[in-house]
């Protein structure tokens, strides 16, 4: 990275299987939320949304502070109006997930947060005028079932409010991946995940108070806002250096597979059936995309 705000063409530059491996690693550590969220006492739903934005905000701050030392306010500034959007739109996500859990089912938002990966293709193509192959379609298809596979039981008509509002994460998402593809030879956006966080406080600071987190509380919601939110954020905005939209879109679906995985692993709770085979499709609608190279 350059010391105007630019992104850099030099340095280590990642073949496209080690862009998706650090991927995958991204969506290991999103996924560790739900294991999480259950070791906490007495936070809940927005005041949860607000120490974990405050905690990621703390650690891009401590980051971008040691990465740029006294560059680091300038790299704030450099971001200019694309920096402002992609922070409002890592709000949106940070936000919009917890207040619909207040409104709908986990299924209904599930389900429609799983429309990630044809929103950014779509904006891919609009915006980006990229070409999306027909085997990526036909993964974002098998996926998609997939994920409506293994939540369908707890689908209902109920809590429209709480879809609309859960649909603001897939359409930020998508906007968000589009931006930070376009923009990646231009600005560096990792400080915008920063500006993300202190929005998505702002934001949720009423809604939080009066404070009911115990000590306990806050020790795990520090893990979620260094391990779950900034660290895996910031390399995703790297990754979307060297990668599509509706391809990163795609393998982030991993996150719904594996969060039951780390809830069975060190929560004991019971997988059924539906998850696994509905895990199945996602992995194989990732592996048909993984694998259209080889095909050609």
């Amino acid at each position: 990275m350059s010391e105007n705000g630019t992104s850099e063409t030099g340095g280590f530059r990642p073949s496209h299987s080690q862009a998706i491996a650090l991927l995958i690693v991204c969506t290991l550590m999103w996924s560790i939320a739900g294991l999480v969220s259950r070791q906490l006492e007495q936070a809940k739903s927005l005041e949860v949304t607000f120490w974990r934005s405050l905690f990621c905000l703390i650690a891009m701050s401590v980051g971008i502070a040691w990465h740029w030392r006294a560059k680091a306010l300038q790299m704030l500034w450099a971001m200019g109006r694309w920096g402002l959007f992609s922070g409002a739109m890592w709000a949106v996500m940070f936000t919009c997930f917890m207040i619909a859990l207040t409104r709908t089912s986990v299924a209904n938002t599930v389900v429609v947060m799983s429309l990630a990966p044809l929103l950014a293709a779509l904006m891919a193509r609009l915006f980006l005028k990229s070409a999306i192959e027909k085997s990526t379609w036909f993964a974002i298809a098998v996926a998609g079932i997939g994920v409506w596979w293994m939540v369908r039981e707890g689908i209902s008509a109920e809590g429209v409010e709480g879809m609309l509002i859960a649909a603001g994460v897939p359409l930020a998402s998508a906007a968000n991946l589009v931006v930070l593809r376009a923009q990646r030879a231009q600005v560096d956006l990792i400080p915008a995940v920063l500006v993300g966080a202190l929005m998505s406080c702002a934001v949720t600071l009423p809604w939080a108070m009066p404070f009911e987190a115990s000590h306990n509380d806050l020790a795990w919601l520090a893990l979620l806002g260094m391990v779950q939110l900034a660290i895996p954020c910031a390399l995703l905005v790297w990754v979307a250096r060297f990668l599509p939209p509706h391809e990163i879109a795609l393998i982030c679906l991993l996150e719904v597979v594996l969060g039951p995985i780390w809830a069975w692993l060190g929560a004991d709770e019971k997988m059924p059936a539906a998850t696994v085979q509905g895990g199945l499709l996602v992995i194989g609608g990732l592996a048909v995309n993984a694998l259209r190279d080889r095909w050609k």
